[in-house]
């Protein structure tokens, strides 16, 4: 019994952790796709990790759509918590599994995020296609940046977008691709990406 409540205890932290990891992407989606800083939802994220990432912010400055100072501070929070969660288990890890798991987090966290948005914009599409709601113009705004060159290349089929599709397969692609060889260069770390 005890193992299983220091499971669940495991899995509660680890789920918290990737929760912050998840708005900290979101944070530096805002900022690489120039979403509208003005917005309710942008400015609950912008609020909610300025904490962690604004003194970093003073130092590391963005570089052009990349915010640095946010993505250090994804990086350096996602080795931290899967550090806590090992020396809870069986000790420190290696540096080398810790960076590389972490790394695999955070790519992961950004790969489902576009996931994500891309199925709500989706469903809106559908359900409220011109929709002035801040979460729906949010949604617009951090996927039309991969969205956009896609189109380009494969134009619509009468009413129907294909983009989509297109992009739902390159996520996959790369979640596969990047974040399953890095989970599988992390070893026993794997679990907690």
């Amino acid at each position: 019994m005890g193992s299983a409540l220091g499971d669940t205890g495991i899995m509660l932290v680890n789920t918290l952790i990737n929760l912050y990891l998840f708005v900290l992407m979101l944070r530096f989606l805002l900022h690489a796709s120039r979403a509208d800083y003005y917005n309710p939802i942008s400015q609950a994220i912008v609020k909610a990790t300025s904490p962690v990432v604004g003194p970093l912010q003073r130092v590391l400055r963005p570089a052009g759509p990349i915010d640095i100072a946010t993505l250090v501070v994804a990086l350096v929070f996602k080795m931290a918590g899967i550090a806590l969660i090992c020396m809870a288990i069986f000790g420190f890890p290696p540096i080398g599994l810790l960076a590389i798991a972490a790394l695999a987090g955070v790519i992961n966290a950004i790969l489902k995020i576009y996931f994500f948005a891309m199925i709500i914009m989706i469903i809106l599409s559908w359900v409220a296609p011109q929709s002035g709601h801040p979460g729906a113009l949010l949604v617009y705004q951090i996927t039309e940046p991969i969205m956009a060159p896609v189109r380009r290349v494969i134009p619509s089929i009468g009413m129907i977008d294909l983009s989509p599709i297109v992009v739902f397969l390159l996520i996959n692609v790369l979640d596969s691709f990047l974040v399953g060889t890095l989970s599988r260069a992390a070893g026993p770390l794997a679990p907690l990406i």
